[in-house]
This record gives C-alpha cells, structure tokens and sequence, in this order.
C-alpha cells in the first residue's frame, strides 16, 4: 500500500509535466523550444553526432597518421572521422553549428543530407548555409515558424530595406531596393497579397522615399496610404497621365547625373553607367518606388483607343523598369496573373523585374509565370500553399534561390495611421505636385463639456 502511495505521489506531478509539455507543443512552440526542445535535441546531437554523420555518409577516412596514433595508444578500431563540429549556439528558434569539412567534402553533401539529420535529432527542419570555403553552418529550425509568424526583435535595416516577412529558417526576409530594384508579386483573393504590400508601404513611410501608387480598382488598396504617397492613380486614364511625368523625372536625372559628371548633354541614357548614388548628398533627388497593384488592369483593353493608351503605358512602364534603378526609381508591380496572354510587353516587362514573390495562386500556370524562368523546383513548392495560410509565400529572384516566406498580420488601420504620422516626410518633388491625392482633413474632436466632481457624502 506505501508503494503505491508513493507511486501515485511521484506519478501525478510527472502526469502534470507531461501533459503541460504537450499543450505547450500544440499551443505555445516557442515556449516548448525553449524548455524541452532545445535540451532534448542538444542531447541527442552531442550523444549521437558520431553516429549519424556516419550513417548519413559525411565521414571520411581518417589520416594515416591518426591510424597510426589509435593502433598505438589503444587496440580500438579505427572508425571514420566525421566533419569537426563547432560550439553549439542555441537560439529562440533552433541551434546553430559551425562545421568544417573534410578534405573533398563539399556543401552540397551535407545539404542533400538535412533531411536525415533532422529527423535524427528530433527538429522541425534542416538547412546549410556556407560561411567560407570548407566552413558550412547548420541552423536547426525546432519548431514550425511560419504557423504564427513573430520578427526578431533586432533586425539591421537602413534606407529602402524593409523587413517584411519571416523565412522558414527564422531569418527575416528583408526588401533591399538597393539590391534588388525591381519585383514582381503575384497572388489570388486572399492569398496575402495586399498585406505584403501594406508592410512594404508602412515600412518605407517612415523613410526619406517618395512613395508613387497605381491601384486601377479605384484606389480601395491604396487611397488608406494617401495622406504618404506622393501621387496616386485610381484608374487606367490617370495611369496614362502619371507615367509620363515619372519617365521626365527620371530623364531630369539622368540629366542632372551628366552635368555633374562633365558627360555631354547629347549622349544617350543607355550609355551611362553611374547614377545617383554617386552624387553628393545634397544634390541627390530623393529615391521613388512606384507601387503597382493589379497590373493586369493596365494591360486590358476595350476598344482601339484603349489599345494605344495601353501600348503607351507598357512602353512607359518598361523604359522604367530598364533605365529607372539608376535614376533611383523602382518598381514592386502586383497581380493575380501575369503573362504573355496580357498582351504585348508583358514579356520584355517580366524579365526587367529581378525580385519574385508568388502567393497562393489559382493554377499552376501562374505560379510558372512568377517562378517557372528562375526558379523551376520552386513552382511546386508555390502550387503546394494551402488556403488556410494566408500570407504564405514563395520568394526567389533572378539568381535562382528560392524560400518559403510568410509575412505577419498587420492592420489596415495601423499601416494607414503609419503614414498618417509621416505625411510630414512627403517630399518636395514640383513634378508630382499635379497628381497629388487630395487628402481629406481628420476631423478635430471637440472635448465636451466638463464634468465637476461631486463630493463624498454619507
């Protein structure tokens, strides 16, 4: 009967832990990571890396004299060596490890390798980073990040880099205009789409940008950012009227950069290598990133006049697309399909867009539109995305690397209150004043009347 007692005593508290961990796992991940996962997959690689490494076929034989030092020293058998491990740095999402190869390993070993160490260790995933020749990181993922998306706390930005999502290794997924000029989203209704937008928009309000939409269904994405944009087309017909100023901004500057450099007025766009990056602070006109929702819009047309209008519009468009970065104007062009079928540009205008980020679409060919010329093995991770998962997304560019992404909830109200607190950086540009948004004034609330306190009584 003691026995038993004290079986019950012990087992109930133990009972306790075990069903806390398992709603931590289910409710709270990073919570589980942090007080089971990380001891539990830190002993199973310290215990086991040997192992693995050998079953995974990541060893080499070792060196003569090494064979040498064992047979004298002990009559144990000389095994494989694995690559040497460095020291184990846990995060709040996984661990860390620093490996450095054997001679006439490569990364791609170990890479096609991720799958199998994953489950060895017991974490959610696997991947291979190379740090410099023969040096390559492990970051242990522990757990699914893109089922609740939280940023890092401390992520390096500057001027037009914005983090916008988290990757599926928990590293943020940062817009860099500076390095990649131009891109491409697609996505069907309510794939998350416009979110992403909205934390590119929120995200750049604060800086020194001036920020340019086009939004052909009346400006119901983009009239919320108003009091920020520098001008904003709702319709195909303002479309028309604001893409020809954007082209003589950027010829203004192209100009300017000559006259600064000693280049002859006379010589071509084309033939000019530098931009305006290599002005000085106080003559470089402030960069633009023209916003482009449902591209689609601009490219459908009803009659013969709505064919030239569109011809001219394309045109503009890929002149942009081609000359703008070095003026220091860039493009993030969204849709739900975009292709050849559009019509005549299309094409040529896909190919200048280097960045390509592909949401839940409805088809595999439009996911093939995004990501089938750079990426081909990414077009079935992109046809794989749940409609469940808003916000998940497919991100690559025209190196060939791709990874899943996923972008955090922000609200309409708070990415419109953003901009409404940085009207005041709307920069001076006199060419854009014409086709400026008319922002309604927020209407003062009057305090009412005062309320006199009364005083205790019995």
């Amino acid at each position: 009967m003691t026995d038993l007692t004290t079986l019950l005593e012990v087992g109930g508290p133990v009972a306790a832990l075990g069903g806390g961990a398992a709603y931590a796992r289910a409710k709270h991940p990073g919570v589980y990571w942090s007080t089971f996962g990380l001891p539990i997959s830190t002993a199973r690689l310290l215990s086991s890396y040997g192992s693995v490494m050998e079953a995974c076929g990541l060893t080499v034989a070792p060196s003569r004299l090494r064979m040498l030092a064992v047979k004298a020293t002990t009559r144990r058998e000389v095994r494989p060596v694995p690559p040497r491990r460095g020291i184990i740095r846990p995060t709040s999402t996984g661990l860390r490890i620093r490996l450095r190869l054997a001679p006439g390993q490569e990364p791609a070993d170990v890479a096609a390798s991720a799958e199998r160490l994953r489950h060895a260790w017991g974490v959610h995933a696997v991947y291979v980073s190379t740090v410099k020749p023969g040096v390559v990181e492990l970051r242990l993922v522990g757990f699914d990040v893109l089922h609740r998306v939280r940023m890092p706390r401390k992520i390096d930005s500057g001027l037009l880099s914005v983090p916008v999502a988290l990757r599926e290794d928990a590293t943020p997924f940062v817009r860099d205009y500076r390095t990649v000029p131009h891109q491409l989203t697609l996505g069907a209704t309510l794939s998350g789409k416009s979110m992403y937008l909205r934390h590119l928009i929120a995200g750049l309000a604060p800086q020194p940008v001036a920020l340019v939409g086009i939004d052909c269904k009346r400006g119901v994405e983009l009239a919320p950012f108003a009091s920020r944009l520098s001008a904003l087309a709702t319709d195909p017909e303002q479309a028309a009227e604001l893409l020809p100023v954007l082209v003589k901004e950027m010829e203004d500057r192209y100009d300017l950069i000559k006259a600064r450099q000693g280049i002859a007025p006379d010589t071509p766009a084309d033939d000019i290598t530098s931009d305006v990056w290599g002005l000085p602070d106080h003559e470089r006109p402030v960069p633009i990133v023209l916003f482009v929702d449902e591209v689609a819009e601009l490219f459908l047309v009803a009659t013969r006049k709505d064919e030239e209008r569109r011809d001219e519009m394309v045109t503009q468009l890929i002149r942009l697309a081609q000359l703008g970065r070095a003026a220091g104007i860039y493009l993030e062009v969204c849709g739900q399909r975009f292709g050849a079928e559009l019509g005549k540009g299309a094409t040529m205008l896909r190919a200048q867009l280097t960045g390509r980020v592909c949401h839940r679409v409805n088809d595999e060919a439009s996911a093939k539109m995004a990501l089938g010329d750079i990426a081909p093995e990414a077009v079935t991770a992109a046809c794989a995305i749940a409609p469940e998962r808003p916000g998940l997304a497919v991100a690559g560019d025209t190196s060939g690397g791709w990874s899943r992404i996923r972008t955090p909830y922000l609200s309409l109200g708070d990415a419109a209150e953003t901009c409404r607190e940085s009207a005041h950086l709307v920069p001076d540009l006199p060419a854009l004043k014409p086709v400026r948004p008319d922002v309604p004034v927020r209407p003062v609330e009057t305090p009412g009347p005062a309320v006199r306190p009364r005083p205790v009584t019995d």
